[in-house]
């Protein structure tokens, strides 16, 4: 199915897969809107979409007000006249043991990482099921099925976006005909590690970055969204999990 006029929503679209995807849905000829808080990065994104001859909106936004998301959502509408395809896409990875007790980036993951995805779908949901059509991508992390030391707080929120997800296709699948899709990726080389401040995960994260030519890019993400995005109409792929070749969990 061809994406070409489709309008498209991305959040955490400022770098890594939101960046990545945004260029992807453009040059499928899909209309993108892109929503983070960086403001700059995501100019140099309306740049490089506009350059390549698309149609590009940016509005800053945090995924942790509910007003800001619902405004994007409205701007857009009131730009385009609809939505198409949501991608909740913003997130955060500050792994930490729990004994350390980082609350506040506690408060921080669930804001984002769950919270982020409520308030974006709720902002597209009741216009997704007027017009009975609809595409909501959610990305989790292969994190949402497996859980790790020092990532259980981040490995819950990945847990809860899998399972919100597989309950919203439950209701407005078959009833709305909205199509709803979990992407859990693997290890991927992206700016989240530089979110870590738990001093006894320097080790981890100096090996990770060291490992980045095996990780998958940001581009292998994008290309999966766009296989999801692109499937013919009856069609409702649901999940995609996908990790590097190396990666053994």
């Amino acid at each position: 199915m061809t994406i070409k006029g489709k309008v498209a929503i991305i959040t955490g679209a400022s770098s890594g897969i939101g960046y990545a995807t945004a260029l992807a849905l453009s040059k499928a000829g899909a209309k993108v809107a892109a929503g983070a808080r960086r403001t700059d990065r995501l100019e140099s994104l309306q740049s490089e979409i506009a350059k390549n001859g698309g149609e590009v909106f940016i509005q800053r936004l945090d995924v942790t007000k509910k007003q800001e998301c619902d405004a994007f959502v409205d701007a857009v509408i009131k730009k385009w006249g609809t939505v198409d395809i949501l991608i909740n896409n913003a997130g955060l990875m500050p792994l930490s043991f729990f004994k350390n007790l980082k609350v506040d980036e506690w408060d921080r993951m669930i804001d984002v990482n769950i919270k982020g995805v409520l308030y974006c779908t709720a902002a597209v949901i009741t216009h997704m099921i007027n017009k009975k059509s609809g595409h909501i991508i959610n990305i989790s992390s292969v994190a949402g099925r497996t859980v790790f030391p020092a990532g259980s707080v981040y490995c819950a929120t990945k847990h809860a976006v899998v399972a919100f997800s597989e309950g919203l296709r439950q209701e407005v699948s078959q009833r709305a005909n909205i199509r709803v899709t979990c992407i859990e990726p693997g290890v991927v080389a992206t700016e989240l590690l530089n979110t870590i401040t738990d001093k006894s995960l320097e080790k981890y994260v100096q090996t990770t970055k060291q490992q980045e030519a095996q990780q998958l890019q940001s581009e292998d993400i994008a290309n999966a969204i766009l296989f999801a995005v692109q499937a013919p109409d009856h069609v409702s792929v649901n999940e995609i999990l996908i990790r590097p070749t190396t990666q053994e969990r």
